[in-house]
Formats: structure tokens, C-alpha cells, sequence
């Protein structure tokens, strides 16, 4: 069977479902699709390491739009199809399953998978990742029995699913390989700080520890660490990063490694189609020009939004600043700009208070700010890093002096 749709959207994600709406907020008015691997139609995920997971929202309320509202839109939905081939000059995707789709432009949106471990016993059953909807409903099922979970990963996933999974009154030990937690997002400051918190919560944090193999017979029951102990473990949960899903596009010829190349309005080396979100290897100018991929949901609605103006005949180009947060117990992380390559962190405020923030320099110009319940210092500190200003260091950490007077 083969259907043509003027855009195709594969990915039912952030990206995906906002390319779709925003390409009809600009008067597009051609036949679209948007076609997800998942049953369900798009939502939101990052609640589901966080509400959802523990147990605070239901799945209706993480739906992106009201499911009557894409017929309306004249979107049509193909669920539960998974692209494994792009016929980049014939304009067709093949599905898994058979299905063939063409396209007049072809938006990318995939996002990734959960990266697994590579030892023994990653594959038992009671090993859990969190990335879809499915995901979480399994792991759920198995939490009722009050188990003992171990946590494989200190990135915002994992130390998001140790307080979720706290709150529903179980015992988490959370392991980190690197000495630190958010090693990869954030400076010392702000890792000791949360590493604490969760300590105080009740959360076991072993930092600098590696999993040597996952044990079970059946199932999994304990974590084997590389200093040759044993955890016991009823449930174990990694949350390592992810791989990008951007297999397809390369295979059928797009320029790209740990994801796919994109220019500044999102186009890839192939033909008519574009890519956005967590797979699209992008140069930042925040970044200092590196190409990189931004896990957030703001990057996938910006870029998203860069396609659709593009294909709408109004190109403009991606120059958004990257902003992130996350949901920790009663703790709001803002984040805005990217502390890569810092080489000054200053602290405004104290973390006794659990409301501060962090200012990261590079060569005397903000480049990022870390802010911990602190959504004046969030919302202020924005201008400073689009601007690069350069503010000197005692400045800055004067919590008294407004950011916004900095400008």
C-alpha cells in the first residue's frame, strides 16, 4: 500500500507534532502526515520521568493537542509504523511493515533510543529505560511490590526518576560511573548540590562506580559493580543517553555520524528533507559554533518552527538560545544557554536556601546560567547570554544587584 502526503512528519513527538502546527499556523495549506512508531498519538515526555512516573498526571494530560484536533487540522495520524528505509530520490519512506509513504518534503523527527548497556544481563527482564509512554507503564507494574530499584545513570533522567520514584515511598540506590552527577550539563557546583539533595531525600548516590554485569535468572536481582560487589536489585533502570534514530537517513546517503547534519534552516545533505530535535547535528552558535545535538523540548518546537517557515516560503534561520529544566522533589532547575567550555562559574545566592544560581563565563562573557528556584535570575539572565555580555565576576554574585541592570 502507498500514500503520498506534500509533507511527511515522521516522528510523533515534540518536534513532529509541532511541525505539523505550525506549518498550519503559517497558512500552509497541503495534505500532511505525520507518521510515529508509537500506538499513542503525540505527548509530551519529559513528565514521564517525572508525573507520570510518579503517578501525578495521567496519560490524557500529557496528549501535546486534543486528538479530534489533528483531523480537524487536516493532519492525518499513522501510528505504529516504523521507518527503516528513505528513498531520498524517489521521495518514499518504507515502514517495518510494508507500509510505503511518499512525500514532497520529508521532516525528520525521530528523536532516539534509550542507549543500553553492553554488559551481561542487560537484557533481563526488571531492566527498564524510560523514553516512551510503554516504557513507563511496564516499569510501573512492577513497582507495587515495593522492590528494590537501582537507578544506572546521574543525568537529569535518571536523577529525575530517583526523586519520582521516591515519592512513591521506595528504596533507590542511584549510580553514576563519572565522579559526579550531571557531569555532562553542569559545573561542580550545582552537581554537589543536587548529589546532596537526593542524599538527604533518602537516595543512595555512588558516584564514580561502573556496572561490570547485570545479574538474574529470569529476572534481574542484583547490579555487579566493577570492584567486584553485588547490589541487590528487584528493578533496575538505565538512563545512560540515548542513540539518535537517524539510521534511515544515513543509509540513504545524509551527511552526519552521532546524528544528522543539518544547515541553519534544518535541511539535510538529502533532496527535500529536513531534520529537527534530538537527532539534528546542528552548529550552535552558543555552543561557539560547534555542531551539536540539543536533547529539549525547546530546541525540537524551534526548529520545528524554522522548517515550517521554510517550507511556507518565509525562511529563517535557527538562532534560538537553548534553555532546558527539570522537576527535582520541590526544586525547579532553569537553564538557559550552554556552560560548555565555561572556564568561570559564580555563585549568586546560597544553595542553603535552595534559591541561587550559577553564572558560567567564558573569556569574562556570560555564556549560560544554572538557576535553582530562582526565575528572576531565569527569566533576567536570558539577555546576558544572547548578548555575551561581559560583567566581571563580583558583579555578578551580588544576588542583590538585579541581572536585568547588568544588560
Amino acid at each position: 500500500m502507498t500514500t503520498r502526503y506534500d509533507v511527511l512528519i515522521v516522528g510523533a513527538g515534540h518536534g513532529g507534532a509541532q511541525a505539523a502546527v505550525a506549518l498550519r499556523q503559517r497558512g500552509y495549506t497541503g495534505s500532511m502526515a505525520i507518521l510515529g512508531e508509537e500506538h499513542d498519538p503525540p505527548y509530551e515526555r519529559p513528565p514521564l520521568s517525572k508525573e507520570y512516573l510518579a503517578g501525578e498526571k495521567t496519560f490524557e494530560r500529557l496528549l501535546i493537542r486534543p486528538i479530534a484536533l489533528w483531523a480537524e487540522r487536516n493532519v492525518a495520524l499513522l501510528l505504529g509504523h516504523r521507518v527503516v528505509s528513505v528513498d531520498a530520490d524517489g521521495h518514499r519512506v518504507t515502514c517495518e511493515d510494508g507500509l510505503t509513504v511518499e512525500y514532497g518534503s520529508l521532516i525528520w523527527s525521530a528523536g532516539g533510543r534509550p542507549r543500553k548497556l553492553t554488559c551481561r544481563g542487560h537484557d533481563l527482564p526488571g531492566v527498564h529505560s524510560i523514553r516512551a509512554r510503554a516504557d513507563v507503564d511496564r516499569l510501573a507494574a512492577e513497582l507495587d511490590a515495593d522492590p528494590r530499584v537501582v537507578v544506572i545513570g546521574g543525568g537529569y533522567i535518571g536523577l529525575e526518576a530517583a526523586a519520582a520514584l521516591l515519592k512513591r515511598g521506595l528504596h533507590v540506590t542511584l549510580l553514576e560511573a563519572m565522579p559526579r552527577v550531571l557531569s555532562r550539563v553542569a559545573g561542580n557546583a550545582l552537581s554537589t548540590f543536587f548529589e546532596q539533595q537526593h542524599r538527604a531525600h533518602g537516595v543512595v548516590v555512588r558516584t564514580g562506580t561502573s556496572v561490570s554485569c547485570l545479574e538474574g535468572k529470569g529476572k534481574v536481582n542484583g547490579v555487579h559493580l566493577k570492584d567486584h560487589s553485588i547490589l541487590p536489585a528487584d528493578v533496575v533502570i538505565v538512563g545512560i543517553g540515548i542513540v539518535p534514530a537517524v539510521e534511515p537517513l544515513i543509509e540513504a546517503g545524509a551527511d552526519g555520524g552521532d546524528g544528522v547534519a543539518v544547515d541553519a534552516y534544518c535541511r539535510t545533505s538529502l533532496p527535500g528533507v529536513y531534520a529537527i530535535g534530538d537527532c539534528a547535528l546542528h552548529h550552535n552558535r552558543f555552543a561557539d559554533g560547534a555542531a551539536i545535538r540539543l536533547e529539549s523540548v525547546q530546541n525540537a518546537n524551534d526548529q520545528a518552527a524554522v522548517v515550517a517557515s521554510h517550507i511556507a516560503g518565509v525562511p529563517v534561520p535557527y538562532e534560538s538560545v537553548p534553555w532546558f529544566w527539570s522537576n527535582q522533589y520541590d526544586l525547579r532547575l532553569q537553564t538557559i544557554g550552554l556552560s560548555i567550555g565555561h572556564d568561570q562559574a559564580v555563585l549568586r545566592g546560597s544553595p542553603d536556601t535552595s534559591s541561587f544560581s550559577i553564572v558560567y563565563l567564558r573569556k569574562g562573557r556570560v555564556i549560560a546560567l544554572d538557576c535553582v528556584n530562582s526565575v528572576k535570575d531565569y527569566v533576567q539572565g536570558r539577555a546576558l547570554v544572547v548578548g555575551g555580555t561581559q560583567v566581571e565576576a563580583r558583579v555578578l554574585a551580588d544576588s542583590t544587584t538585579p541581572l536585568k541592570m547588568l544588560v
